[in-house]
């Protein structure tokens, strides 16, 4: 079973416009940060992102909806400044700008869009357009 549904034939890759911020201002928080982990998973009713996020406050975050169909996710985490009698050994969490985007299907509902944040984990929620049944119509057979 493959993660990624084909349509109309041609493989959709929903992961396709991700895209890294080109306001970065080093390689460093490039590569520090580029690495933000999304899950996408669909229900019968809704398709649910997840995005881990410790230490960032849900102000420090933006949800959008761009052009109807694209959600876009992103933030900055600062770099924590070196107080004076303070010395660094390691840096290795993330840290500079990020932005991710993820072309939605034609059966969500972009302008029902929730988000929530709990524990350094993004939750939203892109409900589903319900499935139309396909209308059955008994014809009668003369004869």
């Amino acid at each position: 079973m493959s993660l990624i549904p084909s349509i109309f034939g041609r493989r959709w890759d929903p992961f396709s416009m991700d895209v890294w911020s080109p306001n970065f201002t080093s390689n460093d928080e490039l590569s520090t940060f580029a690495n933000l982990q999304v899950d996408w998973k669909e229900t019968p009713e809704a398709h649910v992102f997840k995005a881990d996020l410790p230490g960032l406050k849900k102000e420090e975050v933006k949800v959008e909806m761009e052009e109807g169909r694209v959600l876009q996710i992103s933030g900055e985490r600062s770099v924590e400044k070196e107080e004076k009698g303070e010395q660094w050994h390691r840096v290795e969490r993330g840290r500079g700008k990020f932005l991710r985007r993820f072309r939605l299907p034609e059966n969500a509902k972009a302008d029902e869009v929730k988000a929530s944040m709990e524990n350094g984990v993004l939750t939203v929620t892109v409900p589903k357009l319900s499935e139309k049944k396909p209308e059955v119509k008994s014809v009668q057979i003369t004869g």
